[in-house]
């Protein structure tokens, strides 16, 4: 397990690596933040900003989205999966928004996670991005570069694996080590062709070292 000391140099690494790190999901206010962030799961940031450029036109507000039937909604965002439980699940929280919080999106961990399809992740995002409160929200490629680099254990869970992170650097590092990593895990440690061989992280990294080895050349 790499030390605090370690992990801190790590996110200052891919920091330089890439200094542009930033929310990819295309939004004007914190609304279309939340929208953008539950049409994201389990799909691509292009393909979502691909779909939000024309239902962002045509939706301005929560009660844009309850104004239509649900599957006009679903015919809107059809190309992104899992559309229909993501349709209804806008259509839900817009509801919610207007009913319990005067139409603005809430800005606290509990009132957003009671809102429907909204996760732990999602309002980590929220929160960082949206209302610039420090917080690292746990994405496939957060969770794979923090368990190669050896930040946390391979066993460990989402929720452990955000609790380490936190806990291993300071607070002030939480929101931008989080756009750090998942650049670096999109674009350079990807799942299935990590560029091991030109990383400079390669000498502290179990994972890179093995494949590393497999593949006939020295860190």
């Amino acid at each position: 397990m790499l030390t605090n000391k370690e992990t801190v140099m790590c996110i200052e690494t891919m920091a330089k690596m890439f200094p542009a790190a930033h929310c990819e999901l295309e939004h004007k206010n914190i609304f279309e933040l939340l929208v953008a962030v539950v049409l994201s799961a389990q799909c691509t940031d292009i393909l979502v900003n691909r779909v939000t450029a024309s239902l962002f036109e045509k939706y301005h507000g929560p009660e844009d989205y309850i104004r239509v039937p649900v599957e006009e909604l679903e015919n809107d965002i059809r190309s992104i999966g899992l559309y229909r439980n993501k349709a209804k699940n806008i259509q839900a929280l817009s509801r919610k928004i207007l009913d319990e919080f005067d139409g603005q999106v809430p800005a606290t961990h509990a009132e957003l996670e009671s809102l429907p399809g909204v996760g732990r992740k999602t309002a980590n995002v929220v929160l960082s991005v949206g209302f610039g409160v420090p917080a690292i929200a746990v994405d496939t490629h957060v969770e794979r570069v923090s368990k190669r680099l050896g930040i946390c254990r391979w066993k460990d869970s989402v929720t452990e694996v955000e609790n380490t992170l936190m806990r291993k650097l300071p607070k002030e590092m939480w929101s931008d080590a989080h756009h750090d990593m998942i650049f670096f895990g999109r674009y350079h440690c990807k799942a299935r062709t990590p560029e091991c061989a030109r990383c400079p992280l390669l000498y502290l990294c179990r994972e890179g070292k093995k494949q590393a080895k497999a593949r006939g050349f020295d860190g």
